[in-house]
């Protein structure tokens, strides 16, 4: 069965990516076979030759050049050296599923490139990282075993071993340095500090490490040849594209199109409202105008000349129907919770910009703050995840100045916010609500001390809060365990993080509540001390 997440299948022009699938649920390998043959090996200068012909690219985000981390993990590897192919199947990114759609209804087309270049590279394994879907990773492990079966049978279909690796799936888990320290069986958060994989990877082996489109583009290029491959797209993108089309689209779909089509055309086919924008890029890419989107042209080259960044192909149209503003601050709050909370600029910078975000939409805030907080995490951050947050809240402000000035002059812009922009289903599980009994709260401050960015104290020396995002919810108990007028809860959040949560519980006030789960929290000695003066902050 093909889950919700993955949408339906479109096109526009040849089927390459997609060939099949408007006839089967999902291609096994029988079918597979049938469509596309038995891709024969090739030498590692051929596939780099192809490669640069092509001029190929990484399909996730980063469009670095394909022949290059080709050759970077050869010459780390060495003649006898060992190295590992990753394929990179974390969609951490709420907005894509073009990813999930190959992995769950064309996984074969998938290993053809990952083993090409693993047989190319002398490599020790494939592995294939999968993160927020049982059926994506059920589905190449199936693949894998037809592969296994095949060969014990007579065939030539596992000739690398492969090994699939789930992953805990976050936003910042498709990044490259999380993803290698999760396969690795380390916490899935980007390292503080830059490392190339292709020098240090998959058990500290050179290791290539390219997203699922992008091994599909490598199979289907080996298959085709440089000249056939780029017989489609322009002449410096050649090929096909998979973008993934979410929002306000009548009908939300992976679309399968040549490079050079306008996006007018593809959100048309879509039946997209287009209102007052289309992000393009994902939560961490730019917003175009309803004119811009009228001249832009899906490829690289032509989203560059329109203001965005291609990136993994992803396209939300908003709608006429929900408040621009509102969603923008909505996708702030949820980036802010999706951070590894390993620097500064993201753990207190993030939070800041999603308040003062939300301010503006309920008509209090000001642009000029929200620049300022935008200003103090760029360039700053552990990894990338501060400054394409940057990147995304300040094109918001700018495609949505009218709009804004609706809001901080009526309180509103009339329209309610229809939550269009897509979020996972597990963002119920994202937050945790701080709450306090007032008939035990002696104003101590203390909390404010431990959780700064979460606490504001009034005039009075009493605590405001907001809500904790869960990479902090350690500290957050922290926080409810040294309350010294044992005045602190912690329970969790409903909904989107904005709704009714767990009830109050009754007795102790140092209960943690999560998941309708009761837990008695612990007293650490100077709670139960009673130490109101030394505590006091």
């Amino acid at each position: 069965m093909i889950p919700a997440r993955v949408p339906r299948v479109l096109r526009m022009g040849p089927a390459r990516l997609t060939a099949g699938l408007d006839h089967c649920r999902r291609l096994d390998l029988p079918a597979h076979r049938t469509l596309h043959g038995l891709v024969e090996p090739r030498e590692l200068g051929e596939l780099i030759s192809y490669a640069n012909e092509v001029d190929m690219r990484g399909r996730g985000g980063a469009a670095f050049p394909f022949a290059r981390k080709l050759r970077a993990v050869a010459d780390a590897a060495g003649s006898n050296g060992e190295s590992v192919v990753l394929v990179n199947g974390a969609e951490g990114e709420p907005a894509s599923s073009k990813d999930a759609m190959l992995l769950t209804r064309n996984p074969h087309l998938v290993l053809d490139g990952a083993v090409l270049a693993a047989e190319a590279l002398g490599a020790r394994e494939v592995v294939v990282a999968t993160a927020g879907g049982e059926v994506a990773e059920a589905s190449v492990a199936a693949a894998v075993a037809e592969r296994r079966a095949a060969n014990v049978s007579g065939g030539a279909e596992s000739r690398v071993p492969i090994r699939v690796v789930g992953i805990k799936e976050r936003f910042i888990s498709g990044e490259g340095g999380a993803l290698v320290k999760a396969v690795n069986g380390e916490e899935g958060i980007p390292p503080g500090r830059k490392k190339r994989a292709a020098t240090s990877g998959v058990d500290g082996l050179p290791t290539l490490l390219s997203n699922t489109e992008t091994y599909a583009q490598l199979a289907l290029l080996a298959e085709y040849g440089p000249q056939k491959y780029a017989a489609v797209g322009t002449a410096k993108e050649p090929g096909t594209i998979l973008l993934t089309v979410s929002g306000g689209a009548a009908d939300g779909a992976v679309i399968e199109t040549p490079t050079g089509t306008l996006l007018a055309d593809v959100l048309a086919m879509c039946e997209a409202d287009i209102g007052d924008g289309v992000l393009i890029g994902g939560y961490h890419g730019a917003w175009l105008s309803a004119d811009a989107v009228e001249t832009a042209v899906i490829s690289r080259e032509g989203m560059k000349a329109a203001g965005a960044t291609l990136g993994a192909g992803i396209i939300v149209p908003l709608g006429e129907a929900t408040c621009a503003l509102g969603e923008a601050a909505r996708v702030a709050s949820y980036l802010a919770g999706e951070s590894a909370g390993q620097c500064g600029p993201c753990r207190l910078g993030l939070p800041d910009i999603a308040k003062l975000m939300n301010a503006l939409v309920e008509g209090s805030g000001s642009v000029d703050a929200v620049r300022r907080a935008v200003r103090l995490v760029e360039r700053r951050g552990a990894c990338f995840h501060p400054d394409g947050t940057a990147k995304f809240v300040l094109s918001a402000l700018d495609a949505f100045e009218a709009e804004i000035a609706l809001h901080l002059e009526h309180g509103s812009c009339g329209r309610p916010v229809r939550g269009v922009m897509p979020m996972p289903e597990r963002a119920a599980e994202l937050e945790y609500r701080l709450e306090v009994d007032w008939s035990r709260c002696q104003g101590h401050g203390l909390c404010a001390h431990l959780l700064p960015e979460f606490v504001e104290l009034d005039d009075y020396g009493f605590p405001s809060f907001r809500n904790v995002p869960a990479w902090m919810a350690k500290e957050a108990r922290r926080a409810v365990d040294m309350c010294p007028a044992l005045a602190l809860r912690l329970a969790g959040t409903g909904g989107d993080g904005h709704g009714p949560g767990p009830s109050k519980p009754t007795g102790s006030p140092l209960r943690l509540v999560k998941d309708g789960v009761m837990r008695a929290a612990s007293v650490p000695r100077l709670a139960r001390a009673g130490a109101a003066g030394g505590a006091a902050g």
